[in-house]
């Protein structure tokens, strides 16, 4: 556990508290929905009860005429105020299909929740009282749900515009392929099911959009993870100039990648604005926030793996359908593909084929859930490398040994064409094993076999790495992204010796205050007390690429780190200049400048930045400033690493899975504050834990969410889940100068694959292979009673399946 240290002089490496949190627990916060402007309108949506149909027509006359009601649109009367439909920032291939997205239907709705009018009235309840007077007549049409289904010849359309639901076939293949599976003495073929999921962030999403009043600029504040992603996409969206457009994103409650897109409320609330003159507040329910709201993963993963005999890797094949929900959202198509380079985790091998065919069906659209195609990445290989250890007799952790990337071969260049930096895979296992106890836990689980216990131990392994901070800008243009990768800083000695730190990422719930003034207290020597942190308003903070891929730190604390650096290198100057020495004999310390030799004879940077101010004494030919911008565009992703190992205890008469315990040992480089990497860690856990054994979304056959609520969609509390004993090894960056790694995202990366692991290995003598995710009662009892029958287990929707060939496997 951290112990929580507030020094005064230690900075980095410091559990300090964290700065936000005083006001969050005394009820301070301004979230979206606390915000108040007069005059202040409320939307409410008519949403579609089909997942498919034909919009027949839409008479809003009834709704009209209810109390406080001032106006009601539909989809036909904002058309006129659309540039653009809603933007996908990355087509994949040139012959990506596209369909329009218009932020309210006109013709077609095309899964439950695809808004169609939009009532605005005096109070949020009149308004959605009144959405129930909106007559909307509907003809339905074929609604597709199945992926293979829609991929069939002659299936039906999700989109009648379109000739195909297929989006997009995107391939990458490295080494000879065909050489290493003809020649593997075992070829281990498995599918996994990745069920969809509800992101579930505390906070719903919000938005007020306000006309100008004494400025030019309309205002739209948005729980959101990008608000200069945001501005500039509503700008291009809505037809408003930009510099006439300001985005504030306040108090954040959560994300998870949920929000980082542009959705449709947010351009209508804005397009209303400007229409009514008058500000307009929509906050979604929790109902609206799982049909309208992205959700995440829904993939179906068929593997083979190629293996000498001796358990060497030769090869990997990967064959991926990823449903894209009914739209594309911001980096709906990109998701899975930032999985493509991650398939081969920490292992060596030959060559490497990955396929992925993006489908669309009468779903609400998918898009970034924390991890973004890395957790199903990891989940695949690291589930076919537990099955390839049982096929060949091999303990899993033997297996994984024999195949990872040694310490000493770092850098290492991956069959995927990613150049690792950094890592020490050995070290973070062998913690994580004495941490868990590995040895003894198997010898358990052997007494437990051998007596027939009812209950089973099962004990489950992760060794991953993911690929994060998304930069560099080249890489992610070679990937047809479009936005770069690189972040900004800006660094203001004020007069008083204090420092404002401008940051272009956007936090909501991080700790970016907190963790950006201690790197600026340690490169500048100023009190992390004497620091502030501004963020996410466009109006403070106009350059940005915001927060989501793990890349705050990695990108805009390395930012912060430049600027301050920059900073120290102009007062450099003007302190050789008061203290009347050469640069070159000056030497800088915990905040102080003193003369190499002579330390008596010095100044402070707080004490320059009020001559700086005065400007009565300083050199000729530079600017009276020591205020500093950056903007850094790292030369390689960030990759972070670890350990995870997970134990259950499966009760084999009732199906029910508990956690016994879990251990995760992660190296994410330098930490810059240990309490936040845990949080960070922990919140990672929770969620992909959640996806192993509790949360799934799950659609009937037309197309309704029948988990839709919190009743139906299980979201685990702290007492479903066991007390997470953690721990770090440190291999730093090489890739920027505060040697850090991303941490966001590692927990829900590693722990579903642990979890599901140890699930199956406490099945095997039972004959069960597969379980379907989540490894609920239900599913566990029914693999149960399949393989009992002869089945192998894993049926249900979510089944996987497998076969082995070659050798003696």
């Amino acid at each position: 556990m951290t112990t929580l240290e507030n020094p005064p002089t230690a900075n980095l490496g410091v559990a300090r508290l964290r700065k936000e949190d005083a006001h969050l627990v005394t009820g301070k916060t301004r979230w979206t929905d606390n915000i108040r402007v007069p005059g202040m309108l409320h939307a409410s949506f008519v949403r579609s009860p089909m997942a498919h149909a034909r919009v027949v027509s839409v008479d809003v006359s009834a709704a009209k005429e209810q109390p406080g009601v001032v106006a009601v649109y539909t989809g036909a009367d904002l058309q006129q105020y659309w540039e653009s439909g809603l933007p996908c920032a990355w087509p994949v291939t040139e012959n990506m299909r596209t369909p329009l997205h218009l932020p309210l239907a006109t013709d077609e709705v095309r899964y439950v929740g695809d808004a169609v009018a939009v009532v605005v009235a005096t109070d949020r309840y009149l308004a959605a009282d009144a959405v129930e007077y909106v007559d909307v007549e509907y003809d339905p049409l074929p609604v597709v749900t199945d992926m293979e289904a829609a991929l069939a010849e002659g299936a039906d359309l999700a989109d009648t515009t379109l000739d195909s639901n297929e989006c997009f076939v995107w391939p990458l293949e490295n080494g000879d392929v065909d050489a290493a599976f003809d020649g593997a003495a075992h070829v281990v073929t498995r599918r996994f099911i990745q069920q969809r999921l509800l992101p579930t962030a505390i906070e719903p999403r919000a938005v007020v959009a306000a006309p100008p009043a004494d400025q030019r600029q309309y205002t739209v504040w948005s729980a959101t993870q990008v608000p200069h992603i945001l501005r500039l996409m509503l700008a291009l969206t809505c037809g408003v100039p930009e510099h006439e457009l300001r985005v504030v994103a306040p108090d954040v409650g959560g994300g998870f990648g949920s929000k980082l897109n542009v959705y449709a409320e947010e351009a209508v609330c804005l397009v209303l604005a400007r229409l009514l003159d008058r500000a307009v507040k929509w906050t979604e329910t929790r109902s609206e926030n799982y049909q309208a709201t992205i959700h995440g993963r829904d993939q179906i993963q068929d593997l083979s793996l190629a293996l000498d005999e001796d358990g060497r890797i030769r090869g990997l094949k990967v064959d991926l359908k990823a449903d894209m929900g009914a739209y594309l959202q911001l980096v709906t198509p990109g998701i899975p593909l930032l999985g493509a380079f991650m398939y081969n985790a920490i292992y060596k091998m030959d060559a490497l084929s990955f396929r992925c065919t993006g489908v669309f069906t009468n779903k609400t659209p998918t898009d970034a859930y924390r991890g973004a195609g890395r957790p199903e990445a990891t989940f695949a290989i690291e589930r076919l490398i537990d099955e390839a250890a049982v096929e060949l007799g091999m303990d899993p952790m033997a297996l994984r040994e024999r195949n990872w990337i040694q310490h000493e071969e770092f850098p290492y260049e991956t069959i995927a064409g990613l150049t690792y930096d950094s890592g020490n895979y050995e070290a973070a296992t062998a913690r994580a094993k004495e941490l868990f106890g590995y040895d003894e836990l198997r010898a358990e689980q052997a007494r437990r076999r051998e007596s027939g216990d009812q209950v089973q131990l099962g004990i489950g392994i992760s060794t991953y790495t993911e690929m994060c901070g998304l930069a560099p800008s080249r890489v992610l243009g070679s990937l047809s992204f479009g936005a770069g990768g690189w972040e900004t800083a800006s660094v203001r000695m004020l007069p008083s010796g204090k420092v404002e730190v401008i940051t272009g990422t956007s936090p909501h719930g991080q700790g970016h205050v907190t963790s950006w003034s201690q790197i600026a207290a340690d490169a500048l020597g100023i009190p992390y007390e004497d620091i502030e942190v501004h963020h996410g308003d466009t109006a403070v903070s106009h350059r940005g690429l915001d927060t989501y891929g793990s890349r705050s730190l990695v990108v805009g604390g390395y930012a912060v780190r430049v600027a301050c650096d920059k900073v120290v290198a102009k007062a450099k100057r003007i302190a050789a200049h008061l203290l009347e020495a050469s640069e070159d004999d000056l030497e800088f310390d915990a905040g102080t400048f003193s003369v190499r030799g002579s330390p008596d004879v010095s100044t402070s940077l707080q004490d320059l930045a009020l001559a700086v101010f005065t400007s009565h004494d300083y050199p000729e030919g530079i600017e009276p400033s020591l205020d500093a911008d950056a903007t850094v565009d790292p030369e390689n992703f960030s990759y972070p690493h670890g350990t995870h190992l997970a134990a259950v205890e499966v009760d084999t008469e009732t199906g029910s899975v508990h956690l016994r315990d879990y251990v995760a040992v992660d190296d994410v480089g330098k930490v810059v504050n240990p309490q936040i990497v845990e949080g960070q860690v922990h919140g990672g856990l929770a969620q992909g834990i959640a996806q192993a054994l509790f949360e799934e979304a799950i659609h009937d056959d037309e197309g309704n969410l029948v988990t839709g609520t919190l009743v139906d969609y299980y979201v685990p509390s702290a007492a479903d889940l066991p007390t997470f004993r953690t721990d770090r090894t440190e291999t730093p960056a090489t890739t920027n100068p505060l040697g850090v790694k991303g941490v966001g995202e590692a927990g829900a990366i590693a722990s579903t694959p642990a979890v599901m692991n140890a699930v199956i290995d406490a099945l095997r003598p039972l004959g069960v292979k597969e379980v379907p995710m989540p490894a609920s009662p239900q599913n566990v009892w029914q693999a149960i009673r399949a393989a009992r029958d002869g089945g192998g287990g894993g049926g249900g929707a979510g089944a996987s399946t497998g076969t082995t060939e070659g050798g003696a496997a």
